[in-house]
């Protein structure tokens, strides 16, 4: 008698079925081509001034979807996690987030579509239950128009400097720079000189994610720029160092086909790399791995081991975004964001865990 089908396996399947109708989707990252389409133009989802919005949430209580007492997956221990919607149809598409306070209350994030969300987290004791003052406002270029007016989208990353804001737009591999001290998200985006190779990184596989080296770390005052996947002759991950003490080019090890989706950077020095892969047999994949700071060097190659894995037996989605800080205890707690790509199909995912040293 054949065996019966795994929840695991049902899950898989019935994504890449789905995933195939549901372009674009977690498949288009990983499938998208090197030629550019026509230009993009604004739709309902790009704003063109800030608006206040409402986001509802639902929680989820377990993070294994057929073991719900377990809490530990590799280096990481489950908090807790919401699903959020909104009827807002500019919300959705979140593909960063960052902490804009020490207690990991306030936060800012952004959606492919050029706009900016702010809010608070709303706790029960260590456990999120939603979110409240959420604000939607769209990022704006140069000349103060939304980038989306002049065909800027899939701003993908943030880093932060004090009150400045790096941005960077993957389709056109641009970082833009805002001064939040002039106006909030009000603030216009000032262009940043990148290398001439991150200008020249493949259409939709290009800068990925941005993290800001601070004072008293190796490499202060250096914008770390990683590729999703913009591959050097060896076919590891292009990434570069942008201003500070040494700045130049180096390389992410690729393996078992992951791309770059973010990165954070711990207060001890180490750099958190999040991974995603998706195939049409085996489903999405995401991981964690942990490089050390003091790699980073121009011309190097650098890894480092995976903390911690999920799949779709798991409570996980196109998980694009990742931040941490640190609790009044002491423990340090990590927060990943998924892009739903505006489908029906995917979902809003926020998910906290602590890291287990």
């Amino acid at each position: 008698m054949r065996a019966p089908i795994s929840r695991r396996r049902v899950l898989k399947f019935t994504a890449a079925g789905l995933s195939a109708m549901a372009m674009p989707g977690i498949a288009r990252a990983q499938l998208a081509t090197q030629t550019s389409p026509k230009r993009a133009t604004p739709d309902e989802r790009s704003l063109t001034a800030p608006v206040a919005i409402e986001v509802n949430a639902r929680p989820i209580p377990s993070f294994d979807t057929s073991d719900h007492s377990r809490v530990r997956f590799g280096s990481l221990e489950y908090r807790s996690g919401l699903v959020l919607t909104s009827r807002f149809p500019g919300f959705g598409g979140l593909s960063a987030w960052r902490w804009l306070d020490a207690k990991g209350e306030r936060f800012i994030s952004l959606s492919d579509h050029g706009n900016w969300f702010t809010g608070r987290i709303v706790y029960r004791g260590r456990e999120m239950t939603g979110l409240a003052g959420v604000e939607a406002a769209p990022l704006l270029g140069p000349d103060g128009r939304p980038i989306t007016a002049r065909g800027w989208f899939d701003s993908e990353s943030i880093a932060l400097d004090g009150s400045l804001v790096y941005v960077g737009l993957e389709r056109v591999n641009q970082v833009l720079r805002y001064d939040f001290s002039k106006g909030f998200t009000r603030a216009r985006g000032e262009v940043v000189p990148l290398p001439p190779a991150a200008r020249k990184l493949p259409y939709n596989k290009g800068l990925e994610a941005l993290a800001m080296v601070p004072k008293g770390l190796p490499l202060a005052g250096t914008l770390i720029a990683i590729s999703e996947r913009g591959l050097d002759r060896n076919g590891n991950l292009i990434a570069f160092l942008i201003g500070g003490p040494t700045p130049g080019q180096f390389s992410v090890r690729r393996s078992d086909n992951f791309d770059v989706s973010d990165a954070v950077l711990l207060p001890s020095g180490e750099l958190l790399v999040l991974e995603r892969k998706f195939s049409w047999t085996s489903g999405l994949g995401i991981r964690i791995r942990r490089i050390a700071l003091h790699t980073l060097n121009p011309g190097a190659v650098v890894d480092g081991p995976s903390i911690f894995e999920a799949d779709l037996g798991d409570e996980v989605d196109n998980m694009e975004g990742i931040d941490a800080h640190v609790t009044g205890e002491g423990d340090t707690v990590l927060t990943m964001v998924s892009d739903d790509n505006f489908s029906m199909l995917q979902r809003t995912l926020l998910l906290q865990f602590r890291l287990v040293e």
